[in-house]
């Protein structure tokens, strides 16, 4: 049993208690008071009142054991003060309790001076309010990224809203980015959808009510967080800003939440990632088309993640052979980024960081055995070079088919949003029989989680690490002697279900806490098990 459970009382019990209550504050009556109630006692019975009726009129959730948890593990009173007051909601409570001299070094001799007040912070640490009316502020959100980076952001900023028992407003995208894309968060994702499958772990509201924002006497208090803060973190700083000010601005929101959580705020995380986050129907339904013309034209088809857009290769600091125009070209976009550092382009292809050309991943796949008649879906941006970059890899696998060639027409609403462009190549990606990528950026990490997620379907990997040396010799070397090496780089990047082990990669990658242990055969190098189900 949890440490919610173990404090939370029976009906009896709390009559108990109550009767208990009575008896000494008959004692404190008779030889502190003449006859007069305290008024910590006259306070606590009221909030200890009102406590009830909340509880009994639905106001109030009472099965979270782990809010609790993370209230009562840690031995600093300061945080359970904070936590308290949150699950208190108010700093007239925090005020009562907390103001009293007598209780800043808190023990249990306490009790003698504030019975039911004890008795209400007990009751109290064992619920977490998650309606409008009573949680502890309202949450506004600013992603950054291009959209899946985004989407990590969503994903985490709803677990952070369930940590600081906060209303979460729909999280706003970024418009700012290298995409430069406008688009809302209901021109992507179904907002409705979003809002309702989500109700029961977090509120969520589209907007800040008008007589909430009236009422502010400040503007949103706005902060960036650390990277991989823990929830600690936000319990300690945020939340009594959130509890003072009333609403809280997150900005730069990415990654911003630790990977290793509690696994009830991992099985959130897949929650929001793999069943609330749902594309718009216009997005959607074109997804599908493309998809049901690819399995027109063959049973299986691959599909190729290219991250190969200038700003991609500008940051990653490698160089593809380009000659001084290349490099001119890629250094004038790297001046967007102040901070970063000289790189050393040789030593960072060495270290495994430069995405594979589509050339290069052509000859993967080649030597992975996916002969010339495989159909492709090459899902990307703006590749750098444009066909000429392109004719390497069409030449390796002709039946080679992209978004822009399978609906032109159906196309052109999209075509200015970048976001929903990518929305698209993210559903044919993951419908596809088997996926591939040629790094590990965003797209890579969190499709290849959903695919775990949804069955274990196979996603390649690049170990570009190694790899990189592979190529460079490949004009040495026969192409039987090529395809054995690359086979052999590739052992542990090819998707199988025991290659990673929890802890070692980002929980997007591998969400180990939502994913049931199966049987797993390949039949012709994949089988698609059985799709799992929305985790408890």
């Amino acid at each position: 049993m949890g440490v919610a459970n173990a404090w939370r009382f029976s009906v009896e019990g709390v009559l108990s208690k109550l009767a208990s209550v009575h008896q000494n504050t008959q004692q404190l009556q008779q030889q502190h008071f003449s006859g007069r109630l305290s008024w910590s006692v006259v306070c606590g019975l009221m909030l200890f009142a009102l406590g009830l009726i909340s509880l009994f009129t639905g106001h109030v959730a009472s099965d979270l054991d782990w809010y609790s948890q993370r209230i009562v593990k840690p031995t600093s009173f300061y945080y359970k003060r904070i936590a308290l007051c949150a699950l208190m909601k108010g700093a007239v409570v925090c005020q009562l309790i907390f103001g009293n001299p007598s209780f800043q070094n808190f023990t249990t001799n306490a009790v003698k001076e504030g019975p039911v007040l004890l008795i209400l912070m007990l009751l109290t640490m064992n619920i977490a309010v998650v309606s409008e009316q009573f949680s502890n502020g309202y949450l506004l959100i600013a992603t950054s990224g291009g959209l899946n980076q985004q989407r990590t952001g969503i994903t985490d900023a709803v677990v952070v809203a369930r940590i600081l028992n906060a209303t979460l407003v729909v999280p706003e995208l970024d418009h700012h980015s290298f995409w430069k894309d406008d688009s809302d968060f209901p021109n992507i994702f179904d907002v409705n959808w979003f809002i309702s499958t989500l109700s029961k772990d977090v509120t969520i509201v589209k907007r800040i009510p008008d007589k909430v924002m009236r009422s502010m006497e400040k503007p949103p208090y706005t902060m960036r967080v650390p990277r991989k803060s823990e929830p600690e973190y936000y319990l300690e700083q945020v939340l009594p800003i959130l509890l003072r000010r009333r609403v809280v601005q997150l900005t730069k929101f990415d990654y911003r939440l630790s990977n290793d959580l509690d696994e009830e705020l991992q099985k959130l995380r897949c929650r929001v990632n793999y069943h609330a986050l749902r594309f718009t129907k216009p997005i959607r339904e074109l997804g599908q088309k493309l998809v049901s013309r690819m399995r027109n034209m063959t049973n299986r088809f691959i599909a190729v993640h290219l991250r190969f857009e200038p700003d991609m290769l500008a940051f990653s600091g490698c160089y593809y052979g380009g000659g001084d125009k290349e490099r001119y070209e890629l250094g004038e976009i790297r001046k967007r980024w102040a901070t970063l550092p000289d790189l050393s382009p040789e030593g960072e292809r060495q270290r495994g960081k430069c995405p594979l050309t589509p050339h290069e991943v052509g000859l993967m796949l080649r030597a992975l055995g996916f002969s010339n008649d495989t159909h492709l879906y090459v899902a990307s941006g703006e590749i750098y070079g444009g066909e000429e970059t392109l004719q390497p890899l069409r030449d390796l696998f002709p039946n080679f088919y992209t978004k822009e060639m399978l609906a032109s027409e159906e196309l052109q609403p999209f075509l200015s949003f970048s976001s929903r462009l990518a929305a698209i190549d993210y559903i044919v990606c993951d419908e596809s029989d088997v996926f591939v990528t040629n790094n590990n950026g965003n797209m890579a990490k969190i499709l290849a989680g959903r695919r775990r997620y949804m069955g274990h379907k196979r996603t390649i990997r690049p170990n570009a690490k190694k790899l990189s040396s592979l190529f460079m010799a490949r004009g040495r070397m026969d192409a039987a002697t090529f395809a054995r090496k690359v086979k052999s780089c590739q052992r542990g990047f090819m998707g199988d279900p025991e290659e990673m082990r929890p802890g070692r990669v980002e929980f997007n990658e591998f969400p180990s806490s939502c994913i049931c242990q199966k049987p797993f055969t390949y039949s012709n190098g994949y089988n698609d098990s059985d799709r799992d189900q929305t985790p408890k």
